[in-house]
């Protein structure tokens, strides 16, 4: 008589944890490097928190699959995962769409006492055609695109990631530009565009882009950042959809704001220290030359998202072309979202990239098709990474649970 009962004593406890597992509420926003359990976070207002989107489904489907299995810890960390706060991406939606989203989004967060996280992804030549290619076609398409998020986001409160790889990847930087510079021109024209959009409204702040801090020397990333219209901007945001940890993104934000406002008040940009200077040194620069007010200075946010272990070195000499930024191994989610950083400059530490979702197809200068670092196929970008995201979870800095 007992036989029979086995199965079902077996599945009850799955069963109950699934049930548990998917009745968390999403995470809120908490203290830097927390776990998100503070519901009190504040953004200058009181009762604002983060929001938090629906979550990939390949994220359920993949804490169902460990459910099934039995792996209960890694089930809930990517339950955990999913529902913490991260931004909204709107990309090559129609204008009628993107403006009935963007709409939703803001009432439901409203709703919340939260604020949402938009990263805007539709600049005419984004990523110079290569993974995250798309966009707009011209510049008049990508300026009614912009007026319809304007539409969306109306007087709710919001905070805009503005085009990634916009500034720091330029037409001109990959050969898509002609000879006068008309692309690198009209993207000038459509980042400043999006700003005066959105920046005016009652609730938005908009942040532009300066890549990593492995990229561009804060010399050669503050010409692009005024050329943008930062003056106008609440201010930038670093390392969106990389690995760098918190203490150089942040390090590299008050460089730049430093910059920016010794600039502003007359300086050369080639005179600022940068983030490969001894950061003493650098230090007793600013300390001499920037007295700006911070509450005037340029702010930035940084993305946290996937910088738990810091960035990825790719084994010396294995590759012609590493690509340390397409889906590294082992890396794990760094400080929970939060816009109580302690820092007067720096506004938020954000998961902008969608933990969990892929880079994109990472061949590592091979032939391909497979990920030589990983042995696999990696799905197209933006599309869910099990093997990825489970890496995420585990290699959690500071841990989930």
């Amino acid at each position: 008589m007992r036989t029979p009962a086995a199965p079902l004593l077996t599945a009850l406890p799955l069963a109950l944890a699934a049930a548990l597992l998917l009745t968390v509420p999403a995470a809120a926003a908490g203290p830097p490097g927390g776990t998100g359990s503070d519901a009190t976070t504040r953004t200058g207002e009181p009762g604002t928190r983060l929001y938090t989107p629906d979550a990939n489904p390949g994220a359920y489907d993949q804490a169902r699959d460990l459910l099934r299995h039995g792996q209960l810890r890694d089930a809930a960390g990517i339950l955990a995962m999913a529902r913490t706060p991260h931004a909204v991406w709107y990309g090559d939606q129609t204008p009628a769409v993107v403006e009935r989203e963007a709409r939703k989004v803001v009432r439901e967060a409203t709703g919340q006492r939260s604020v949402p996280v938009f990263a805007l992804y539709n600049v005419p030549g984004r990523d110079c055609a290569n993974y995250s290619g798309g966009g707009a076609s011209t510049t008049a398409e990508y300026t009614a695109w912009i007026d319809a998020v304007a539409r969306g986001i109306g007087k709710h409160e919001a905070m805009v990631v503005l085009e990634p790889d916009s500034l720091a990847l330029l037409p001109a930087d990959c050969g898509q530009d002609d000879a006068e510079g008309t692309k690198t021109a009209a993207r000038y024209t459509e980042v400043n565009y999006a700003v005066d959009a959105l920046e005016p409204l009652a609730g938005t702040k908009v942040y532009l882009d300066t890549g990593h801090q492995g990229w561009h020397s804060v010399n050669s990333i503050v010409p692009r950042l005024i050329a943008g219209g930062v003056e106008r901007a609440t201010g930038f945001y670093t390392n969106a959809s990389n690995y760098h940890t918190e203490d150089a993104n942040t390090w590299y934000g008050t460089l730049i704001s430093s910059c920016l406002a010794y600039t502003e008040a007359g300086g050369d940009t080639a005179d600022c220290p940068n983030q490969w200077w001894p950061r003493a040194d650098a230090q007793s620069w600013l300390d001499a030359n920037v007295d700006a007010d911070p509450a005037r200075m340029k702010r930035f946010v940084t993305d946290s998202s996937r910088n738990g272990q810091g960035a990825w070195t790719a084994p010396a000499g294995k590759y012609t072309d590493p690509q340390d930024w397409c889906n590294p191994p082992d890396r794990g989610l760094g400080a929970r979202p939060t816009t109580r950083t302690g820092d007067p400059l720096h506004d938020a530490a954000l998961w902008i990239k969608i933990p969990g979702e892929s880079d994109g197809l990472c061949l590592r200068g091979t032939d391909g098709p497979e990920d030589p670092e990983r042995g696999t196929v990696d799905p197209a970008a933006g599309a869910w990474f099990p093997q990825q995201a489970l890496e995420l979870v585990r290699f959690a800095q500071p841990p989930l649970f």
